[in-house]
């Protein structure tokens, strides 16, 4: 026999608590429960196997609403064979999962996320029963209705406020949803405190200088954060196009933008954590709480892929407004436009159920130069023209302590990876500057 596995468990006898263990295995990918074996896979001498036969189905069915395939498989051993169900399937109010070879129950945060999973809903479309429509702020709804104008030209002459929340889906009869209250709610924080931003800004992974506090609905929120981001946080590189000046953000304005909303419409509301935005001298950070679907790894972020939003509601209605597209291309939107400024591309990371955005000031942050295959004397000798402004090839051969052959070769490698210019054709006013941006 086959040891217990995530869809086999033994049984030496049949009672009601294995009404548990058919139920996280409707609830799982399913699986097969023996009855009539110990933990060791070892026969147990099964009495009473005909009524069983008779009873077990009848049980399952009159306690859990399913019909599972019930067999003598050999002699005193009964197997139930279990599908995996489309709905959930409790046991005595309780849901259960199966998790290795153990029957896990869900409770809190986790039986929330599998209840929205099986019934193919999502948080923002739960209704928010605590809240009327003096909760509602007008100013954002006139705004959206001229964000809305060229993809649903109606909305602009709905005059009608119930009307218009009912066209985008986020009334049901006259009660308010949960996504209504974050996207038009005058203040949406006292029914959802952890539906804040918190932008800070880091000298060191523990030393914070200065920290702000985004609150109000979605809309709001993401022109505060662009706003403050703007003014407080990030310095703006001034060119000249002829006589007009431009203001060019050390990160891409449509980058960081479509990162911020990224984050507002695909965070994990049902959760504590807030949004958090993390400002180093190198490098910022974007952090929410929530789960990529399993059809979208992190490493398909970077390539074309379909759109798969956790918050629909949230998402119908930013793209209604024109901030955001349809086909799954905000973070190609993102790397591109971090390219066309000459920065890295991008980090997208997931752990622990954090989805993480990492955006690099310096093209040539040691990430990135291992990132592009240079080895540690070759980053070294970047980090040392960055600091000293140029490298020799004494003085590079010197800082790796290599012999001249090997000093020529990764000079002359750096050279055809557009890293390095050599200033001068040979001898000793010959050196080494980094490429500009």
């Amino acid at each position: 026999m086959n040891k217990e596995s995530q869809t086999v468990e033994y049984k030496q006898t049949w009672r009601n608590d294995c009404l548990k263990v058919v139920s996280a295995f409707a609830n799982s990918d399913g699986g097969v429960l023996i009855i009539g074996l110990d933990d060791g896979g070892k026969p147990a001498r099964l009495k009473n196997v005909k009524r069983l036969l008779e009873d077990i189905p009848n049980t399952i069915r009159n306690k859990l609403g399913i019909i599972p395939s019930v067999e003598l498989d050999k002699k005193d051993i009964i197997k139930v064979t279990v599908a995996p169900c489309s709905v959930p399937i409790s046991y005595n109010g309780k849901y259960y999962l199966r998790s290795g070879s153990t029957v896990q129950e869900l409770q809190g945060k986790e039986l929330a996320d599998f209840l929205f999973k099986k019934t193919g809903s999502t948080w923002d479309d739960v209704l928010e029963e605590r809240a009327g429509f003096e909760e509602i702020d007008n100013d954002s709804i006139e705004k959206f209705k001229k964000y809305s104008v060229d993809r649903i030209p109606s909305i602009s002459k709905e005059s009608n406020i119930k009307t218009l929340l009912r066209k985008l889906n986020l009334l049901s009869g006259d009660n308010l949803k949960k996504a209504t209250l974050l996207l038009f709610g005058n203040d949406p924080q006292k029914f959802y405190r952890q539906a804040v931003v918190r932008i800070g800004k880091f000298l060191s992974d523990t030393e914070i200088q200065t920290t702000d506090i985004v609150k109000g609905n979605l809309f709001t929120q993401l022109d505060k954060i662009l706003e403050i981001l703007k003014t407080k946080y990030l310095i703006s590189n001034i060119s000249y196009e002829g006589i007009h000046r431009r203001d060019i953000l050390e990160y891409p304005y449509e980058a960081l933008r479509e990162a911020i909303i990224n984050a507002l419409i695909h965070r994990d509301y049902s959760g504590n954590s807030q949004i958090q935005i993390r400002v180093y001298s190198d490098k910022l950070i974007i952090m929410n709480e929530g789960k990529l679907p399993p059809e979208v790894p992190v490493e398909k972020l970077k390539t074309n892929h379909l759109s798969m939003p956790r918050n629909t509601l949230l998402a119908e209605t930013f793209y209604y407004a024109g901030f955001i597209e349809a086909w799954g291309r905000g973070t190609l939107k993102i790397m591109e436009k971090c390219v066309e400024q000459g920065l890295p591309e991008p980090d997208f990371m997931e752990e622990n159920a954090v989805m993480t955005v990492v955006f690099y000031k310096d093209q040539w942050n040691e990430e990135n130069l291992k990132k592009i295959g240079l080895n540690d004397r070759q980053i070294k000798a970047v980090i040392y023209v960055k600091e000293t402004g140029k490298i020799t090839n004494t003085e590079y051969r010197i800082l790796c302590k290599l012999k001249k052959r090997q000093t020529t070769d990764d000079l002359k490698d750096l050279k055809n990876k557009n890293i390095f210019i050599r200033i001068g054709s040979t001898g000793k006013g010959t050196y080494y500057i980094l490429k500009e941006r």
